[in-house]
């Protein structure tokens, strides 16, 4: 049955569909990184998040129509859909991120949040060179296995950077635990972020090992 499948055509509109959903993972993540600066910008940038939330919301619904309308697709609809989850997954989270903000009314962040906030744009590109790999994805065996080695690293380092900023606030907030409530509910929020792109990249090793 295998043979007969490889010889049908196959829909690779759905690779399409996943870089898009990474480009609108990237411009989260850089509306992300400008909310971190602060000031009148907040707004604006938590407002750019949403948009961009939005966004990745309907390309995962032209996704999952698309998944019953095939017959043949790329690899098992399964990881299809875990793929596209997990994309919407990493948007949700800043999306959360930016609602937390908001409902503090924070103006201010600190270097670790910043630096978080690097991390995540730095996570945001693998995860778009990633995908735009996978069309091809025997042939790009090694660099995905690379990208996934890099994302992997981004995170342990945002673990480290979680734990030093939450020393941080914890010692600046001594007699202010509002200060420190909120804070804290940040830095959990784009610790997860983090998370939430190494999801997506072990999601993609995974499709990576089953099909070679």
């Amino acid at each position: 049955m295998r043979w007969f499948q490889a010889l049908l055509p196959r829909e690779h509109g759905f690779f399409d569909h996943f870089i898009d959903h990474a480009r609108q993972l990237v411009q989260g993540a850089e509306a992300l990184r400008n909310l971190l600066n602060g000031g009148d910008a907040v707004p604006g940038a938590c407002a750019d998040i949403v948009r961009h939330e939005a966004a990745a919301d309907e390309i995962a619904r032209a996704v999952f129509l698309e998944i019953r309308r095939t017959f043949v697709t790329p690899f098992d609809r399964s990881d299809i859909r875990d793929l596209t989850t997990s994309l919407d997954d990493a948007i949700d989270q800043m999306q959360k991120t930016a609602k937390s903000i908001m409902l503090f009314d924070m103006t201010e962040f600190s270097p670790e949040m910043r630096e978080l906030g690097d991390l995540a744009i730095q996570a945001a590109y693998l995860t778009l060179e990633g995908v735009e790999l996978l069309r091809n994805m025997r042939r790009n065996a090694a660099q995905l296995n690379a990208i996934a080695e890099a994302v992997t690293r981004i995170e342990n380092r945002s673990d480290e950077i979680y734990d030093q900023g939450m020393r941080a606030l914890f010692k600046a907030s001594q007699n202010r635990p509002m200060d420190f409530i909120a804070g804290a509910e940040v830095f959990d929020h784009l610790e997860k972020v983090l998370d939430r792109f190494e999801d997506v990249s072990n999601g993609i090793s995974g499709i990576l090992i089953e099909h070679l």
